[in-house]
């Protein structure tokens, strides 16, 4: 697996556990919303900033899409 393909995991859990709910419950809310693919190409950037400013990030992109 890819450096990108084992952040977006870690990520994903992460940000699930954030949410307090489960990987797969955002991962579907994610697809819904058509920002996995996103989410995936922003490696460059959420891997060297703190998780919460990742997490920040996603807030805003799930509330402009939904």
């Amino acid at each position: 697996m890819s450096k990108e393909g084992q952040f977006f995991i870690y990520l994903l859990e992460r940000y699930a556990e954030y949410k307090q709910t489960s990987a797969n419950k955002i991962l579907y809310q994610w697809e819904q919303l058509g920002l996995t693919e996103f989410i995936f190409d922003m490696y460059e950037l959420y891997h060297i900033e703190r998780l919460q400013n990742a997490f920040d990030d996603i807030d805003k992109l799930m509330q402009k899409a939904a």
